[in-house]
């Protein structure tokens, strides 16, 4: 059975979301048809990229992802295919896909040609441009049937971490808060582990708060702390399942976890300073 994802800042209120899972079953009833969330901000291509980038590697090879962020129609702009990773991906060509896509050339890029006919009415870009591209793909069509093989699609840069080497420092920023309130930096671990191998110590940085250690995983970090009572709303620095620098609040949650204790918000630095 195909499966086609849907990610969109859409929200659960209004209708698109059933007008695009309608459409779908409408080609294709044997679809399967998986949500991974409705709930982006609007516009927001960050926080899409963050949430797709670790959600796709769990689906099998060959899904179909639609992604409908910053997709309304816009005459002026393409709607286009990444063949990537070895699964498909659909999406306004507004630079997304190069952010999910930032250390990974993809297989081939199609810019979406099956509505370009001049008497052709869009009225929604997920019902009228992905959802027949998407099963036409999900049936076993070629991408080539129904897109034009272009060299490259709008690109954005990823925000990365730097290293000032005549500080001792490496300065990254916060790129995703979670629902427990869990802030996400774009400090990976193989990026610190490389700059630490020079210094004894370190020290990270945030407002006006420091932390001097980094657990491996949130299982570490109940495992240190025997009592659990005890250090209920204690704070931690972790390297989380995408390899990056988390900071959070022990069983903390959206109301008492890391952004509403520590007061971070997307685009704030953090440091780490080496000595």
């Amino acid at each position: 059975m195909s499966i086609i994802t849907l990610t969109s800042d859409f929200g659960n209120l209004d209708y698109r979301v059933a007008a695009v899972k309608g459409k779908i079953l409408s080609l294709n009833p044997e679809v399967n048809i998986i949500d991974i969330t409705h709930d982006i901000q609007a516009f927001n291509l960050i926080q899409t990229s963050y949430i797709v980038r670790n959600a796709y590697k769990y689906f099998p090879k060959g899904s179909i992802h639609i992604l409908s962020v910053d997709s309304f129609y816009n005459k002026s702009r393409k709607n286009i295919i990444y063949k990537a990773d070895d699964s498909y991906f659909l999406a306004a060509d507004n630079g997304l896909l190069s952010l999910v896509f930032f250390d990974i050339k993809p297989e081939a890029i199609y810019e979406l040609t099956l509505n370009n006919r001049f008497d052709d009415i869009i009225n929604f870009t997920s019902t009228d441009i992905f959802v027949p591209a998407a099963v036409h793909l999900a049936n076993g069509g070629l991408p080539e049937v129904i897109g034009r093989k272009i060299e490259s699609a709008k690109q954005l840069m990823f925000p990365r971490a730097v290293y000032n080497e005549s500080e001792g420092m490496i300065i990254g920023e916060v790129t995703y808060i979670d629902n427990f309130g869990n802030i996400i930096s774009n400090i990976n671990k193989e990026f610190f582990e490389n700059i630490s191998k020079g210094y004894k110590n370190f020290t990270i940085k945030f407002r006006n708060l420091s932390l001097s250690r980094i657990f491996s995983s949130h299982t570490e970090v109940v495992s240190d702390w025997e009592r659990e009572t005890e250090f209920h709303g204690q704070s931690a620095a972790i390297f989380n399942d995408s390899q990056l620098l988390e900071l959070t609040i022990y069983k903390g949650s959206k109301k008492n976890g890391a952004k509403s204790l520590f007061g971070l918000n997307v685009g704030e630095n953090i440091y780490i300073e080496f000595t």
